[in-house]
C-alpha cells in the first residue's frame, strides 16, 4: 500500500465506499497490547499484534487488580480461572529491617464484594500475561517483529519490521512501552509540523531502578507464609539505605518480589545507559549480590532475606528495570494512537500500572467500535481525542497517587511525612478514597454489561455511549447531503 500523508484530513463519500471495518495493528504484546486485541477480537474488529521479543518470557513480579477491572474480566467471562490464579489482598503490611510491622494499609475489606463488586486480588504478573495471551488465537500474534518505522496518511498506516517485513492496516495502536518505537516515530513527524509540545518531547525522566522476580513454588517449611489463604503483602523501608522492598504471596505457591533502588541524580546519570534496555537477567546479577543480606518478613521464627529468594529464583526470570515516571500530552495523531506505558508511565509503588492499561484498551476499544464502516482519518483522530478525554483526568490522578506511594518507602522528612499520614489517617477519608477510586469502572460498551450492582455506583462513562452518538451523527450527514 502506498501511504499518502498529504491526505491526512481526506473525507470520502460513505454511501460509494465499500464498507469494511478499521484493521488494527498492535504493536507490544504486553497487558495494554493483548487486553486491547482480545478485546477487539470480541468486537470482530481486525488485528494482528507485533511483538518485538522473539519468545514470551515469565518475566515480572506480580499485580495487584481491584474492583475496577472485575466488571470487564467478568464481561470476558474470565473471572472463575482469574479468581482460581490468584490471591485475595485486604492488607499490605509496612515494616522495618527488624522484622517488625510499622503500620498496616487496607486495600480490601470483609464487605469488599457487596460494596465495591469484588474483593481485591493479586496475580503473579506471568500468570495473568499467559490467561489473556490464550484466549487471543496464535495466528493474530507475531513475535520477534521490532518495529523500526512507521508511516501514516489519509488512506492507512504501514509498519516496517527489522527483519524487512511490512504490515498495513487503517490504525496504529501503540501499546510498546516506556520507550515506543510507535511513540518517537509519530513525535518525529508531530516535531516536524511544530505540534509537539516541549514537555513531550524531553527525556522520560527516571529515579529509580528496580529487581524483580518469582521464585519457584515453596513449601510451608521452605517460607511459613506461603499456605495462608489471603496474599501475604510485606514491604520493607531501607533504614539508612536507598531502598524499599517488597514479597507477595502467590496462588502458584510462588513469592514474588520487588526491590527499589532510590537513586540520587548522580547515580541515575550512571544507569542512563541501562534505560533503553530490556527486561532480562543480564543487568540483574550485580544488584541481586547487592541486596542479598536484606532481611524480609516472611512469618516463623526463621530469619530469612532476600537472597533466600534469588536462591528459589530461575535466573533467567530475574530482571532488572527502569522505573520512569512521566504523563505524555500527545496520545494520538492522524492514525496512531498511544496506550499504557507509551502514553503514561506510573512508578509501581501505587501498583497503578495495570489497571490503567486495561482501561486505556476497555475505552480505545469502545471508541474504536463505534467508527464507521471505512472511517475518515478525520472520523479516527475524534475518536483518539474523546479517548485521552475520557482517561486523562484518571491517569493523572492515578499518577500523583503513584508518586505519593512512591514516597512512602523513600527515604528523607517527606517520606516519614507521607507514612504519618498513611498511618494515621482517619477511617473516612480512606474510606472515602477508595470509594472515589471503585467507581471507575470501564465496561465494553459491545459485551453484554456487568449485572453486578455493588453499593459503591460506577461513575459515568463516555465511551459506553459513543456508537449511539456516531450513528447519529452519520444519519445526520446522510440527511444533509440529501437535500
Amino acid at each position: 500500500m502506498e501511504i499518502n500523508p498529504t491526505a491526512i484530513n481526506s473525507k470520502h463519500d460513505r454511501m460509494v465506499t465499500n464498507a469494511k471495518r478499521p484493521k488494527v495493528l498492535i504493536v507490544g504484546a504486553g497487558l495494554a497490547g493483548l487486553t486491547l486485541a482480545l478485546l477487539l477480537q470480541k468486537a470482530n474488529i481486525p488485528y494482528e499484534v507485533f511483538e518485538r521479543a522473539q519468545q514470551i518470557k515469565p518475566l515480572g513480579s506480580a499485580i495487584v487488580l481491584t474492583s475496577q477491572t472485575s466488571p470487564l474480566i467478568r464481561q470476558l467471562g474470565l473471572e472463575e480461572e482469574f479468581n482460581s490464579l490468584s490471591k485475595v489482598l485486604t492488607t499490605i503490611n509496612v515494616g522495618k529491617e527488624n522484622r517488625q510491622i510499622d503500620f498496616e494499609i487496607a486495600v480490601g475489606s470483609k464487605d469488599a464484594i457487596e460494596r465495591f463488586g469484588s474483593e481485591t486480588r493479586l496475580i503473579a504478573r506471568p500468570v495473568l500475561y499467559d490467561l489473556l495471551l490464550r484466549q487471543i488465537p496464535k495466528e493474530h500474534v507475531h513475535l520477534g517483529k521490532k518495529v523500526l518505522t512507521t508511516k501514516q496518511g489519509g488512506n492507512g498506516v504501514l509498519i516496517r519490521c527489522s527483519d524487512g517485513t511490512e504490515y498495513e492496516g487503517d490504525i496504529l495502536a501503540g501499546a510498546d512501552g516506556a520507550h515506543s518505537a510507535v511513540r518517537q516515530n509519530l513525535y518525529a513527524v508531530l516535531k516536524e509540523e511544530n505540534k509537539l509540545p516541549q514537555s513531550d518531547g524531553e527525556a522520560l525522566p527516571f529515579i529509580n531502578v528496580c529487581l524483580v522476580g518469582q521464585t519457584r513454588p515453596l513449601t510451608v517449611e521452605e517460607y511459613p507464609d506461603i499456605e495462608k489463604e489471603e496474599c501475604q503483602f510485606n514491604r520493607v523501608v531501607g533504614e539508612n539505605k536507598p531502598y524499599a522492598w517488597g514479597v507477595f504471596t502467590t496462588a502458584q505457591r510462588t513469592v514474588a518480589y520487588s526491590l527499589v533502588e532510590f537513586l540520587s541524580m548522580e547515580t541515575s546519570k550512571e544507569d542512563e545507559s541501562f534505560s533503553n534496555s530490556e527486561w532480562g537477567p543480564e543487568a540483574a546479577a550485580v544488584m541481586c549480590e547487592q541486596v542479598r543480606d536484606f532481611p524480609i518478613i516472611a512469618g516463623g521464627d526463621k530469619k530469612f532475606t532476600v537472597g533466600d529468594l534469588v536462591d528459589w529464583t530461575p535466573k533467567e526470570y530475574i530482571s532488572k528495570v527502569m522505573l520512569e515516571e512521566k504523563v505524555f500530552q500527545t496520545w494520538g495523531g492522524c492514525r496512531t494512537v498511544l496506550l499504557g506505558d507509551a502514553c503514561h508511565k506510573f512508578n509501581p509503588s501505587g501498583g497503578a500500572g495495570a489497571t490503567n492499561a486495561m482501561h486505556d484498551a476497555v475505552i480505545l476499544a469502545n471508541y474504536i467500535d463505534a467508527l464507521p464502516d471505512h472511517p475518515t482519518t478525520d472520523d479516527i483522530e475524534k475518536a483518539f481525542l474523546a479517548y485521552k478525554n475520557d482517561r486523562i483526568q484518571w491517569v493523572e490522578d492515578v499518577f500523583e497517587q503513584s508518586k505519593l506511594f512512591r514516597s512512602m518507602v523513600d527515604r528523607g522528612i517527606k517520606a516519614t511525612i507521607v507514612r504519618f499520614i498513611l498511618k494515621y489517617a482517619p477511617a473516612a477519608v480512606m474510606k472515602a478514597r477508595n470509594e472515589r477510586q471503585a467507581s471507575y469502572k470501564p465496561q465494553a460498551a459491545f459485551l453484554p454489561l456487568d449485572e453486578v450492582d455493588p453499593l459503591v455506583k460506577a461513575v459515568y462513562q463516555p465511551s459506553l455511549h459513543a456508537k449511539a452518538q456516531a450513528r447519529e451523527r452519520i444519519a445526520q450527514e446522510k440527511s444533509a447531503s440529501s437535500l
